[in-house]
């Protein structure tokens, strides 16, 4: 038996060995593949180390050697378009690869709804999908992969399949559309590779070396090579494993079936969601039950069955029998009912929905019918329901997941790395809302993206299209201050400082109750427009709708002009233009009144505002109806013009001079006279409060919103100590003498303050005004001890400096007594002239203060600063502060 043991441990060690001696391909390089035409044309595999390799292609033969670490690699000339094309290639083994197309081949890469197939939309575009026969159409789809160390060399499995009756349901649709379009148009094989995730954030597709930036996340990446760090979360109570206690009432009385007698339920509308409904913060299981009559010629037939969209999961039943279900919120609710199912009278239709999060139920304006023999039942309306389990919160008591799909690089290495040796035609992207929660990050995340992608494939001008997000959401008939998916819209078009790049308005093509639209057919065609004209140079092409290019103040009016408009800027339904808002300084947007004056101007004002300043065009998550459109009928992407982008890396931002408003002491004028002035004009000031004064402790609420707006609070100390032994300092009481103070006694002040102000603003980092601008106590100055507990210190001394200057412990400021506008003005412009910090100290504005400015005095000064911010750096001493410290680091 030994004997035996060791003969078959000898044969699988040789077939280990004559294996690892086989040619190996990647998957990519396969039977059906596209390979880019008009380029060089990389194949290369692996196979044992000195392994001699030919290639047999088109009556040549190619040959190389293999490396000592089994790679090998072969170049064929570029070849131009066609189809039919086979491979030989041979080693120790041959392997023949068959019907190969020499086209463009695009990378298609995002999150969901670059996923959603045409199985999903085929209600939608039943006439696509049958007429769909497209064998030069091929799509190559990679499944989701991760890897948290490093970048693979291939996939475990895939295959290229053709746009043809037996396949077509697999295609993404967007791809599908797009590469249709193309293939029609110039009659080229169209190579798909389709490497999405749905739900996953865009650093997750950046590579390493993309990330030499970003501090934070090339930490996170560090971290998470660590195999203990990962492993810890695999880690969970015992009782987490335990088997499931089943607490449904209705799954363990079984109300889905036949024989169950309801009794306690209620009625409930379909579609909605049930919070709506009178069942407050709900999450648990509900149960939902109709009889409904069918008519008699539909017995022995299939019926469709189609129930919206439901939040989250589903279990249908029909007469006891479950005939489907659905685990997540984002699938259309298609199911199948039986032909044996249904019977004559009453048939009864029950449907489990369970729910962890947020709204449970049935999502509005979304079919629910069902259908045969070309007739319909409706079924909406009322359906009666009853609970079934209500959730319960468990604390696992820190025991958290790792979700590695959503780490910084692991689907770069799975799943875009792989592809590397393979020449493309150009880049599509469409993802974004997972990012929403951060649009200011994506700013930088997407041209990394672009950048990096670029690099690895060694071609700075490889076409980047880019899927903007779609309207979604509920409509806001306001104008909104702030929405993050406008925000994370105009991150995208940031991309556009790019070479080579195009970004695909969709805010038309949206839907207001699904994160993925059904309109991907009209997403497809504005890719392939972009295309046309990126890749294909036909530069006659137009592939975008209206872009801002400036705007003009014309006394009360507002005056766009636009690019890209074609023969001119139109209104699609014929109405006036929608969704534009304007503002003054103090950014309070109404909605606009709209004239279009020319084929490529817009004029905007409203009645309200004297003197605009501001505007914004379709500001909203979802600006519905938009009707703002070039003559070729593509829309205008949202915008904005009160965002100015400033330049992190030079002095003052990139602007002339900096200017920092501060101040201390009377506090209750300057809460009711000057925080008012300085937000109808978006500025910010500084606030030194010290913490035991009336005006700080009684007033908690207007500084928590004052910090909340923007504004600075500032360290001024407990008591306000100043040094009694310089002239003029009689008032000064004996307890509060600065000079007699212990070094202990000021930390000690000073830190009580910090702990004050951190319970109002809830922040750590902060800036500290000496009172008085005296610096020292018995034992000396003290600001030294106390550098770690502050970014910045403010002195009293008339004096300005340029950054590299600066003192951040010791920062000089000019005191205001009694002066007017227009001496406070001059100093900004000698500010303006040098490039100098210029930092003001208002003890009083409008009273409580012997060092008093005049409510006007200071009102000149801050429309000055408002007129000129295009040119002076305006922001609160911390944050100036931040950005001398980032400069002289």
């Amino acid at each position: 038996m030994m004997k035996q043991t060791k003969y078959l441990l000898l044969f699988f060690l040789c077939q280990g060995l004559m294996l690892q001696a086989q040619i190996r391909l990647p998957k990519l390089i396969s039977d059906n593949m596209v390979l880019q035409r008009d380029q060089a044309i990389k194949i290369w595999g692996w196979a044992s180390p000195k392994e001699k390799v030919t290639l047999l292609f088109n009556k040549k033969s190619y040959k190389t050697t293999t490396a000592d670490n089994g790679k090998w690699e072969i170049l064929l000339p570029a070849q131009t378009a066609g189809t039919g094309f086979e491979m030989l290639l041979k080693g120790k083994n041959e392997i023949s690869i068959k019907n190969i197309a020499f086209g463009d081949v695009w990378l298609c890469s995002g999150q969901s709804n670059m996923t959603i197939t045409m199985e999903r939309i085929k209600e939608r575009f039943p006439e696509d999908v049958a007429s769909a026969n497209y064998p030069d159409i091929r799509n190559f789809f990679v499944q989701t992969l991760t890897n948290l160390n490093s970048a693979k060399e291939d996939f475990p499995q895939g295959a290229w399949k053709s746009a043809v009756p037996k396949d077509i349901l697999s295609f993404g649709a967007v791809p599908y559309y797009f590469a249709k379009d193309i293939y029609e148009k110039y009659k080229v094989p169209i190579g798909i590779i389709n490497s999405s995730v749905g739900g996953t954030p865009i650093e997750a597709w950046i590579s390493e070396s993309g990330f030499k930036d970003f501090t934070d996340i090339q930490k996170t990446i560090a971290r998470n090579k660590d195999s203990v760090y990962v492993n810890s979360f695999n880690r969970r109570p015992a009782f987490v494993n335990a088997a499931p206690v089943i607490k449904d009432l209705g799954t363990i009385e079984h109300w889905e079936s036949t024989d169950y007698q309801p009794k306690g339920w209620r009625n409930m509308n379909i579609p909605g969601f049930w919070e709506d409904q009178g069942l407050k913060d709900l999450n648990g299981v509900v149960w939902f039950r109709r009889e409904i009559e069918v008519p008699k010629g539909w017995l022995g037939k299939t019926v469709k069955l189609y129930m919206g969209r439901i939040v989250d999961a589903d279990e249908m039943y029909v007469n006891g029998k479950k005939i489907g279900n659905i685990t997540y919120q984002y699938p259309p609710r298609r199911y199948e009912i039986p032909a044996d199912l249904l019977k004559e009278g009453k048939n009864i239709f029950v449907i489990r929905v369970s729910n962890t999060a947020g709204k449970g139920g049935f999502v509005s304006d979304k079919p629910y019918f069902m259908t045969s023999n070309g007739e319909e039942i409706d079924l909406k309306g009322t359906w009666q329901y009853k609970v079934g389990e209500v959730y319960q919160h468990i604390n696992f008591g820190g025991f958290g997941g790792l979700t590695h799909q959503n780490q910084p690089t692991a689907l770069y290495n799975a799943m875009i790395a792989p592809v590397l040796p393979f020449n493309l035609k150009g880049f599509i992207w469409y993802q974004g809302e997972s990012n929403v929660g951060n649009p200011q990050q994506y700013e930088k995340l997407l041209p990394t993206l672009i950048n990096d992608w670029r690099q690895h494939w060694k071609n700075e001008q490889l076409p980047f299209l880019v899927v903007q997000l779609a309207n979604f959401q509920d409509i806001d008939f306001t104008p909104v201050q702030e929405s993050n998916w406008a925000k994370l819209r105009d991150a995208q078009n940031q991309a556009l400082t790019l070479p080579k790049t195009a970004v695909t308005v969709t805010i038309d093509l949206g839907e207001w109750n699904d994160i993925h639209p059904l309109n991907k057919k009209d997403i497809g065609k504005r890719l392939a427009l972009s295309a046309q004209n990126l890749a294909y140079n036909e530069t006659n092409v137009v592939y975008s709708g209206p872009k801002l290019v400036n705007q003009q103040i014309d006394n009360d009016k507002i005056i766009l002009s636009f690019d890209n408009v074609a023969e001119g800027i139109t209104s699609k339904d014929g109405e006036d233009l929608r969704w534009f808002a304007i503002a003054d300084y103090d950014k309070k947007f109404v909605w606009a009144k709209t004239q279009i004056v020319d084929k490529n101007k817009v004029v905007v004002w409203h009645e309200s505002i004297k003197k605009p300043k501001y505007v914004r065009y379709a500001w909203q998550d979802n600006p519905e109806g938009v009707n703002f459109y070039n003559s070729v009928g593509l829309p205008a992407s949202s915008f904005r013009t009160d965002n100015e982008k400033l330049d992190e890396t030079k002095a003052w931002k990139g602007k002339k001079c900096s200017v920092v408003l501060t101040y201390d002491d009377a506090l209750n004028v300057h809460l009711d006279n000057v925080i008012p002035a300085l937000d109808s004009l978006s500025l910010k000031g500084t606030f030194y409060l010290t913490a035991s004064s009336d005006a700080a402790t009684k007033r908690i609420n207007d500084w928590r919103n004052a910090a909340r707006n923007g504004h600075e609070l500032g360290n001024h100390t407990l008591y306000h100590p100043c040094d009694a032994t310089y002239p003029g300092m009689g008032w000064v009481r004996p307890e509060y003498d600065l000079s007699k103070y212990s070094l202990k006694k000021i930390q000690d002040e000073i830190k009580m303050c910090n702990t004050y102000l951190k319970a109002i603003d809830g922040k750590d980092k902060r800036t500290f005004a000496f009172t008085c601008g005296h610096k020292k106590v018995a034992e000396g100055e003290f600001m030294q001890s106390l550098s770690n507990e502050f970014v910045a210190a403010r002195a009293v001394r008339s004096e300005m400096h340029n950054l590299n200057e600066q003192n951040l412990m010791d920062i000089d400021c000019y005191s205001m007594e009694g002066t007017t506008g227009e001496q406070m003005i001059n100093l900004v412009k000698e500010a303006q002239k040098s490039g100098k910090l210029l930092v003001f100290l208002f003890h009083g504005v409008g009273g409580e203060h012997g060092l008093n400015v005049s409510k006007e005095a200071h009102s000149q000064l801050l429309h000055y600063l408002k007129d000129k911010e295009n040119e002076i750096y305006i922001d609160t001493m911390l944050n100036v502060a931040e950005h001398i410290k980032a400069l002289k680091n």
